[in-house]
């Protein structure tokens, strides 16, 4: 999820590594990423539901992030895949290596932008993101290559098309429950 927002340690937490970056504070504001006994606030950013939603809708939000992520590589995989005439598992492969990258890069990105380094923010989401996106990635290929898709001769193909259209929803309801684990465990973070 890609929203900003500033939560505040409580003072039973200790030091908290909260997967935002610290921001410049005002002098009396706190961000969550170290305790301060004199400002003593709740900390529900671990709480799952305190986006002001359910854990259903934090577990479709991150899905759905998740899933645009993949679907940019995905597409762009098979695309080349299929366009260059690869066999079905190298154009799987390759539409897999980039559904990962740009998965990766749209779960950084936020974190980054909030002032964290690259390699800071991959240790922050590595784990939860790269369980999230092979469970992914396997529904939309096993999907795809079992519609045809990828073996479609063209992207202009129908099949193509049809194979690639059915195999997002496929990865999304595979990856939800998945991610509802995740998140519960707190292994993935629903900051970013």
């Amino acid at each position: 999820m890609s929203g900003t927002h500033s939560l505040h340690p409580s003072p039973s937490s200790g030091d908290h590594a909260c997967c935002h970056a610290p921001k410049k504070a005002a002098p009396t504001e706190h961000v969550c990423d170290t305790h301060t006994p004199a400002a003593p606030a709740p900390h529900a950013h671990h709480g799952h539901g305190a986006h002001g939603g359910s854990m259903a809708g934090l577990t479709t939000s991150a899905t759905l992030h998740c899933l645009s992520g993949c679907a940019i590589g995905e597409f762009v995989g098979l695309a080349i895949g299929v366009s260059l005439g690869l066999n079905p598992w190298a154009t799987m492969a390759l539409a897999t290596a980039l559904g990962f990258a740009s998965g990766y890069t749209l779960g950084l990105w936020p974190l980054v932008k909030q002032g964290m380094r690259w390699g800071a923010a991959f240790k922050t989401l590595w784990l939860g993101e790269t369980i999230s996106i092979t469970v992914m990635e396997f529904a939309m290929n096993f999907t795809d290559y079992h519609v045809g898709g990828v073996t479609a001769g063209s992207i202009l193909a129908p099949q193509f098309w049809i194979g690639y259209a059915l195999a997002l929803p496929a990865g999304f309801v595979a990856a939800w429950p998945v991610n509802w684990w995740l998140l519960k465990r707190s292994i993935k973070k629903p900051c970013h």
